[in-house]
């Protein structure tokens, strides 16, 4: 029996087995599971969900650290935000080192304060501060030069020397710095920056014996360092790290922010980064060696200022490999790729320290990036040709996901209360209408499409 035909006839559609696929109506992409916050949608499958402590867990990372990249106005700054406010309800924590003062509604959002470091200000933190229990005690000295227990100290002071000149140290001050540490670390405990600088001054004769030479030689030795140290101790950059930290500063919260905007714009920002990175990573350590510390995001936003210096360079690179075990998610944020390469000379140690920092990052975030930057993130990030024509075309809010060998095009989704801690460019943006952070505007681009303009709530 022949049952009649309903409906309008619908010609056949033929296609190559190249495009079958796609055609195949259950066969989208699997994700990363359902452990974790939600950032918005797979533009190839459905919602996507990523956190770090959970993949790596799962064996499916190497490493929790992150590095973002995306030009000015195209998602990255919100993105950042919000995931570090949804995994609150995660119990994670969050620590940023702001240097545009920007985090401030979401520490207000957090309940929270930011601890504004500035000339002349009321906050210090001491960068020299120890790490965990037991970890630097004064009297650790072998022949005079810094045993294993303060190593973390003389390591962090070579790194602001460094910071401070511009340039490697020499054997001779690297040297000097260490028996000055020595000397102020057995004066009185815990040492602070104008306590080595005066050791660096006023070398004892015992600093000098342990070295076999005399107190002129030794302060010749070290009087660059503690010339360029004391512009932290008397200069323009007095009253941020020239003293023991100030008591009485929630550094406990679940989120804690270093506001350095005062000095956004000026040459020294790096140094100050190094400082305030420098104390973060002991508070840190100190807190991940108490049991039930959780887990800790730690954000470095506009992260070339840390970069383009070689001492700070290398302890950040540290710092990036001691994230498991501080329990810590490290998240770098750069506006262009271009920028690992940026900070130095061709094949310098300094380009070599920011490539190794993105080996040591599995998770790759890529928000827009201008057409001329196509070739650095083909190479530095091992780009297919597809993902390459990608990136310059991706829309405000999208943004290429690279986690560990996958692939992923994601569109962040912004809940309706979380505009208030987003918002960068209010004054560019006050009119009567306002566009969302999700309109794609009127250009073609990767995120168009079906429903790319709705509002959408987490």
């Amino acid at each position: 029996m022949l049952i009649p035909r309903t409906g309008p006839r619908v010609p056949a559609h033929q296609l190559t087995t190249r495009h079958l696929g796609a055609a195949y109506p259950l066969l989208t992409e699997a994700g990363l599971g359902h452990k974790g916050v939600l950032v918005g949608r797979d533009l190839l499958g459905g919602s996507f969900v990523h956190d770090p402590f959970e993949l790596y867990a799962a064996g499916l990372l190497s490493n929790p650290n992150m590095v973002v990249f995306g030009q000015i106005g195209r998602g990255k700054s919100a993105f950042v935000k919000t995931y570090l406010w949804r995994q609150a309800v995660f119990g994670r924590r969050a620590w940023v080192v702001d240097p545009k003062g920007e985090y401030r509604p979401l520490a207000a959002a957090w309940g929270t304060r930011p601890v504004a470091l500035r000339p002349g200000g009321s906050v210090r933190l001491n960068p020299l501060d120890p790490g965990p229990a037991g970890e630097a005690e004064p009297d650790d000295v072998v022949d005079g030069a810094p045993g294993m227990a303060n190593r973390r100290q003389a390591e962090v002071l070579a790194s602001l020397a460094s910071a401070c000149l511009g340039r490697q140290l020499l054997p001779r001050e690297r040297t000097a710095t260490d028996l000055s540490l020595c000397a102020a670390s057995a004066a009185r405990g815990v040492p602070t920056l104008p306590q080595v600088v005066d050791a660096l001054l006023d070398p004892s004769a015992e600093s000098a014996a342990s070295v076999r030479t005399d107190r002129a030689t030794l302060l010749e030795d070290g009087r660059d360092v503690a010339l360029e140290l004391r512009r932290l101790v008397h200069g323009d950059l007095r009253g941020m790290f020239d003293g023991p930290t100030t008591p009485g500063l929630d550094l406990g919260g679940a989120f804690v922010s270093l506001d350095l905007s005062a000095l956004y714009s000026s040459p020294a920002l790096g140094v100050l980064m190094a400082c305030a990175t420098a104390w973060l990573q002991a508070t840190l350590a100190r807190q991940a060696s108490t049991p039930g510390a959780g887990h800790v995001f730690v954000v470095v936003d506009e992260a070339w200022a840390v970069l383009a210096n070689l001492g700070v360079a290398r302890w950040l690179q540290a710092s990036w490999k001691l994230s498991r075990a501080y329990g810590v998610a490290n998240v770098a944020v750069l506006h262009r790729v271009s920028d690992l390469q940026a900070v130095g000379a061709a094949g310098s140690v300094q380009v070599g320290l920011a490539n190794g920092l993105l080996a040591d990052s599995e998770t790759r975030v890529v928000y827009g990036q201008a057409p001329g930057e196509v070739a650095a993130a083909r190479e530095l990030l091992s780009l297919s040709e597809t993902e390459a024509e990608v990136v310059p075309r991706l829309r405000r809010g999208v943004a290429l996901w690279k986690v560990g060998r996958r692939s992923f095009l994601v569109r962040h989704v912004l809940g309706r209360d979380e505009r208030a801690i987003v918002d960068t460019d209010a004054a560019m943006t006050a009119q009567p209408t306002r566009r969302s952070h999700l309109d794609m505007g009127n250009q073609p681009g990767v995120g168009d499409g079906p429903g790319s303009r709705e509002l959408l709530s987490v």
